[in-house]
C-alpha cells in the first residue's frame, strides 16, 4: 500500500522522505513483492494531462516520489507542502550504495548498446561489492515486438535481480514496467530516464548547486539545446496553467 499518498494536480504523490522511501523499497525485497517506482517531474505532470494511459500507470505505481523543485513550490502554493524532493538520479545511487552493503542485486535495462555495461562497470568500481545481475539494451522498436518483449522478460526473470533500473525515456519505460512486472517478478522496478547515461558518464549532470536550487533544467538546455529547449521552455511551461487549474478545483 502506498505511503502517505496525497492528491496532487492531475495525479498523486507519496509525501515521504527519501529514507522512508528506501525503507519501503527494502520491504518489497524482503517480502518478495513487486512494485513500480516513478519520480514525477514537471514534464510527466504535463504528459499526464493529455495521456490517460500514462495517468493510469502513474496512479497505479507503488511509489510516486516528487522529482523537481517546481512541484515542491506548487505543493506549497496548495498549502500541502511535500516533505522532500527525491530525484530518481540520486535515488538509484543511494540504492546502489545500500545494495553493495546488503547484497541486493541490480539489473540495468535500457540506454544505447554498451552504455549499461559501462554504467555497471563504473557503479561496481564506485560501490565495492555491488552485484550487477545483468544489463541489456533492447533494440529500437522492441515495444512492438512481442517476441523481443518475451525475450527481455525471460532475461529479467532468470537474473535473480532485486532491483530493476529501466532507462528508456517516458513513457516507454513506464509502459514496459507496468505491462510486464508481473511476468518478470523483480521486487522493485524504477523508471529512471537518463540515469543509466549519467552512471556511465555519457551525459554530465548539473553541478550540485544547480540541482539544489532548481536550475538543473538550465544546465540541460545548455548541454542539449536542440532537444531540451522545446521540452523545458515550451512544453513544460504548461505547468503554470495546470497549477492554477487544479488550485481552483481544491
Amino acid at each position: 500500500m502506498p505511503l502517505n499518498r496525497i492528491k496532487f494536480m492531475n495525479t498523486y504523490l507519496d509525501n515521504i522522505t527519501k529514507n522512508e522511501a528506501i525503507e519501503y523499497i527494502e520491504s518489497f525485497i524482503c517480502e518478495k513483492k513487486t512494485g513500480h517506482v516513478i519520480t514525477p517531474n514537471v514534464d510527466q505532470i504535463v504528459r499526464i494531462e493529455k495521456d490517460p494511459y500514462f495517468r493510469k500507470i502513474c496512479n497505479n505505481a507503488e511509489l510516486l516520489l516528487t522529482d523537481g523543485h517546481p512541484l515542491i513550490w506548487i505543493s506549497k502554493f496548495y498549502n500541502t507542502p511535500v516533505k522532500e524532493k527525491i530525484c530518481g538520479s540520486d535515488l538509484i545511487f543511494d540504492l546502489c550504495e545500500i545494495s553493495a552493503k546488503k547484497g541486493y542485486r541490480i539489473f540495468l535495462l535500457g540506454a544505447a548498446p554498451g552504455v549499461a555495461d559501462e554504467a555497471a562497470k563504473r557503479l561496481k568500481k564506485r560501490y565495492h561489492g555491488l552485484k550487477i545481475a545483468g544489463t541489456y539494451s533492447p533494440p529500437l522498436g522492441f515495444e512492438k515486438d512481442k517476441k523481443e518483449i518475451n525475450h527481455i522478460n525471460q532475461i529479467l526473470a532468470n537474473s535473480g535481480a532485486d532491483l530493476l533500473f529501466v532507462g528508456m525515456g517516458v513513457p516507454k519505460q513506464d509502459i514496459f514496467i507496468y505491462e510486464n512486472m508481473d511476468k518478470y517478478k523483480i521486487p522493485m522496478s524504477f523508471s529512471i530516464g537518463a540515469s543509466i547515461d549519467f552512471a556511465a558518464g555519457n551525459v554530465k549532470r548539473a553541478p550540485e548547486w544547480m540541482r539544489h536550487s532548481g536550475l538543473e533544467w538550465l544546465f540541460r538546455i545548455i548541454q542539449d539545446p536542440k532537444r531540451m529547449f522545446k521540452r523545458y521552455i515550451i512544453d513544460d511551461m504548461k505547468i503554470f496553467k495546470l497549477a492554477w487549474k487544479y488550485r481552483k478545483k481544491k
